[in-house]
């Protein structure tokens, strides 16, 4: 099946010059959803992960259909107060000034084998920083991993030498 197909273009969004990859075609179509989750499932089922890390929000839907198939946790990374126990934080810049993102202090145990996954890999400031707080909390993030990757803004180069996977590249 060809992902790509069921992503659509919007142009000016959100704002103008911007090509937006929307994945909500992949997501209204069960057997594509279906399909991307049992790419993903294939390759993280024989590498014994505990739990998989969602940022919000539309990474929360894949990571959460992984964690299911997985049969493991489910982590969820939100923005700055959003999450209601105590947080861990992380501050990162974005073009235009810094965002702040948060973990629950108790979402990983020290040396849980963890998958990082979200929709869209963009600068990759987002996972960079989701990275770093997995691993200030202990975990062995395994890989990061995406739907799709934006490679011309070659967010990749934002992670060093962690291991990075996407189902879709533009």
């Amino acid at each position: 099946m060809n992902l790509k197909s069921f992503i659509r273009d919007v142009p000016d969004f959100p704002k103008p010059g911007i090509i937006f990859k929307d994945i909500t075609p992949l997501l209204g179509d069960a057997e594509a959803l279906r399909y991307a989750i049992k790419l993903l499932a294939d390759r993280y089922r024989p590498m014994r992960i505990a739990k998989v890390a969602g940022i919000e929000s539309r990474g929360f839907i894949f990571a959460a259909a992984l964690a299911c198939e997985l049969g493991c946790g489910m982590v969820p990374i939100r923005k700055a107060g959003k999450l209601p126990y105590k947080t861990i934080r992380e501050t990162y810049e974005l073009e235009y000034g810094t965002d702040t993102i948060e973990i629950h202090a108790d979402a990983v145990a020290r040396g849980q084998r963890v998958v990082l996954l979200d929709d869209v890999i963009a600068t990759g400031g987002t996972l960079a920083a989701s990275t770093r707080l997995l691993q200030g909390l202990g975990a062995e993030v395994v890989e990061v991993a995406c739907i799709i990757e934006l490679t011309f803004l070659h967010g990749r180069d934002k992670l060093g030498p962690m291991p990075f996977h996407s189902l879709i590249a533009y």
